[in-house]
């Protein structure tokens, strides 16, 4: 007997994924001989920390290692994580109550959001957004409250607003910064505000700390644990993919307030059995002896960050250089404004052989942008600025 025709119920909450019509415009031109420059999925092209790989190949020769590890994480590199949480940012955590390891910063997101909101439960997060920040939601059956991002002062003017005016109260303000998409940045007294609103509303904060260690020009992205009570309401997802170019490592972790850490770890006890332990194992050397290898990242980051902002510049496209994250969030040209970020991007694609995400993949806020992501060297960023700069001026000879 055939399945009954129709949507499965989760299934049928998620829209169209927008990203989907972009990779297969890429692969279709790459099947066909044509070199595409992606700047599209935000997917670090560095090798790992050599010290890292040596102690992963080291670990999973021993068949110890070969067996079930533990759901939240080995000790030794919850007390790593920990370590490093002391000598980065002067925040003293317990790591058996208020450290986890999670598979990946969307991991921690998504079985947090299963773990602590329920039906009908709101949610405040920043329009646009990292796509699992909003449908995390949307799947753990809560419901979105979204305020534009632009401007970080007045995204705090408008969730007091929002704690005012709004009934019930929010369950939870999901937050993340730096920003993706848009790089926007905070400091400490941002934090320091929003911890007092959630504290003397009693709501749940998490901050997505996944661009920790990519940052510019004198900046330093602060963690939001550093603000006195952040723990009593506040989680922080730390990542290792960008900082230490361990993308496909999964390895990440949920710090801060206890009661949510230890919701988190008991729905994860019931998904899986943790991380591969070497590569735990491996990431406790990460954590311990190669921030060097963060601060080479960063500035490969930088330097192509400079090398495509001043040729989008040249090129008669007015972009901003960000202060953090590995991208460049841009509003479309004045000239191509009228056909929307999924349009832009498809014209950038066949005519400049140039992959971008379209902004309107990361919500309603994100049209009229587009979003590069830092992972072409800077010869080929060069390259792609080329295609771009001709596209423009061939609107430019048309209009006139």
């Amino acid at each position: 007997m055939p399945l009954p025709d129709g949507e499965f119920y989760r299934i049928s909450k998620l829209p169209p994924y927008v990203f989907a019509v972009i990779n297969e415009m890429k692969a279709k031109l790459r099947a066909a001989g044509h070199d595409v420059v992606d700047f599209g999925m935000g997917n670090p092209d560095g090798a790992s920390p050599e010290p890292v790989v040596q102690k992963a190949i080291e670990a999973i020769q021993n068949p110890r290692n070969h067996r079930y590890s533990m759901s939240r994480g080995i000790p030794r590199l919850r007390q790593e994580i920990v370590a490093h949480y002391a000598r980065e940012y002067g925040v003293a955590l317990d790591s058996e109550k208020e450290a986890i390891v999670t598979m990946g910063a969307k991991d921690a997101l998504a079985h947090l959001l299963f773990a602590v909101i329920g039906p009908g439960d709101l949610v405040i997060s920043p329009n646009p957004c990292y796509p699992i920040h909003q449908y995390g939601v949307l799947m753990a059956e809560g419901h979105n409250y979204m305020l534009p991002v632009d401007n970080p002062s007045e995204f705090l003017n408008q969730l007091e607003d929002a704690f005012r005016t709004i009934a019930p109260k929010p369950r939870m303000v999901l937050v993340s910064f730096p920003h993706n998409p848009t790089g926007a940045c905070v400091d400490l007294d941002f934090y320091r505000h929003l911890i007092w609103l959630a504290n003397k509303h009693g709501t749940m904060v998490i901050n997505d700390f996944a661009y920790a260690d990519i940052y510019f020009d004198g900046y330093k992205p602060p963690s939001i644990l550093q603000v006195e009570g952040a723990k009593d309401v506040a989680v922080e997802i730390y990542s290792m993919t960008k900082s230490f170019n361990m993308a496909g490592w999964r390895v990440a972790f949920c710090l801060g307030n206890a009661k949510m850490i230890h919701a988190l770890s008991r729905i994860k006890s019931y998904l899986d059995y943790g991380i591969f332990q070497p590569l735990q194992i491996a990431s406790i050397i990460g954590l311990r002896e190669c921030m060097s290898y963060s601060a080479e990242i960063r500035e490969t980051y930088r330097k192509r960050r400079d090398v495509l902002v001043k040729g989008l510049q040249e090129a008669g496209w007015p972009v901003e250089a960000p202060k953090a994250s590995m991208f460049l969030w841009a509003r479309l040209p004045e000239a191509y404004e009228d056909l929307g970020s999924l349009e832009f991007s498809k014209l950038l694609m066949s005519e400049a052989l140039t992959a971008v995400s379209p902004g309107i993949g990361f919500g309603p806020g994100g049209e009229n942008h587009v979003r590069f992501a830092l992972i072409e060297n800077e010869h080929r960023t060069r390259q792609a600025v080329r295609g771009i700069k001709q596209l423009l001026k061939a609107r430019k000879k048309v209009a006139v």
